[in-house]
């Protein structure tokens, strides 16, 4: 039964990748572009990575995905956590925004699977409403959040391959403007014959196109200007419509292989291969040494062959501490460079039960 539930999955994984991705080359349009669709899709906050962990090997995560985080990077990585596991990052994101997420895993051994809960929200923070006669601010403010809420379930297929699908509600408001979608995630992850080798793939934000609407898009005019004129309607009710975007969509796959040097300490290097609907393809690179199981080292690079990107160098350290044989408290943080854009800092607190 679950070998030809594996043959389905991985039979719709390839169909909805192809469709996806088929795209009218440059070449067949009768001219070249470099253009990369940078900027062109909604929902850039999507494309914001979760955990410190993660983020200090360079987002080089798909193969690993063994902690909580793996709901954003590959959900199919939640079935190797084998208990009750809870992590929460924080992140100071750019010019003064904050971004916070919750991961929490429940692991289904009778089933051989795990469900997963994802929370993450941008918060931009309280503005002054600015008017033409009142650039300063009238006196009145407003905020603006983006907000994603996702629930996966990940089932291990064999005892080498795992797949995940999942479902996510995104919303963004700004004052009395809002919208929101749903879209969809698909996973696998592959622990290969060779010892300590894992590949790992992912489809992220599959879905419809999404748009805004609200009190703020409406309004009174004169439609046609002509106010002198007797009996011209100056007081028409009109609704503005914004254009539609498209999700990010993302491809990704990755390959992770961990060396063992006894039961305490090992060393794992990491890499990504990035598609992205609205960016150029880029390759992520991590390392991790680990020290007496309990201490952790971290390394990695972002973004490489990107020629514009601002994100590089990612750097990060962690520590595990068992309490009483009853649970382990993790703490991680991560540092990466984002050029003119300074830096970004994230911490991470988990726990999961022993």
């Amino acid at each position: 039964m679950k070998n030809k539930i594996f043959t389905i999955f991985l039979i719709g994984f390839l169909l909805i990748t192809q469709f996806a991705n088929a795209q009218i080359e440059s070449d067949q349009i009768g001219y070249k572009t470099d253009a990369s669709k940078r900027g062109s899709n909604a929902a850039a906050m999507l494309g914001i990575g979760i955990g410190a962990r993660a983020e200090a090997l360079g987002g080089a995560f798909v193969a690993i995905a063994d902690d909580p985080s793996a709901l954003y990077w590959n959900p199919a990585g939640i079935t190797q956590i084998k208990s009750i596991s809870l992590q929460v990052t924080k992140t100071d994101w750019f010019v003064d925004t904050d971004f916070s997420s919750l991961d929490f895993v429940v692991p289904l051994p009778s089933f051989g699977s795990a469900l997963g809960f994802h929370l993450a929200m941008l918060d931009y923070g309280e503005n002054p409403v600015r008017t033409i006669f009142r650039p300063e601010g009238n006196g009145e403010t407003y905020s603006a959040s983006d907000f994603v809420a996702g629930l996966y379930l990940a089932m291990s297929i064999t005892d080498r391959v795992s797949a995940s699908v999942g479902a996510k509600y995104f919303r963004q408001s700004i004052w009395h403007v809002s919208g929101s979608v749903i879209g969809f995630d698909m996973s696998i992850l592959f622990q290969t014959p060779v010892r300590g080798l894992k590949l790992g793939g992912t489809i992220s934000n599959l879905g419809p196109e999404f748009g805004l609407s609200g009190r703020d898009l409406t309004g009174i005019i004169d439609i046609d200007g002509r106010k002198d004129i007797y009996l011209n309607n100056d007081n028409v009710p009109i609704s503005l419509s914004t254009e539609t975007y498209a999700l990010p969509l993302l491809f990704r796959f990755g390959a992770a292989y961990e060396y063992e040097f006894d039961e305490s300490n090992s060393f794992t290097f990491a890499s990504n291969l990035n598609h992205p609907s609205n960016n150029v393809e880029t390759v992520d690179l991590g390392f991790e040494a680990k020290v007496f199981d309990s201490f952790y080292l971290r390394g990695g690079y972002q973004s490489l062959f990107s020629e514009t990107a601002e994100n590089g160098l990612t750097l990060g350290a962690g520590i595990n501490y068992r309490i009483l044989d009853i649970a382990t408290f993790i703490v991680d943080y991560s540092w990466s460079d984002w050029g003119l854009l300074t830096s970004v800092n994230r911490f991470s607190i988990g726990i999961s039960a022993y």
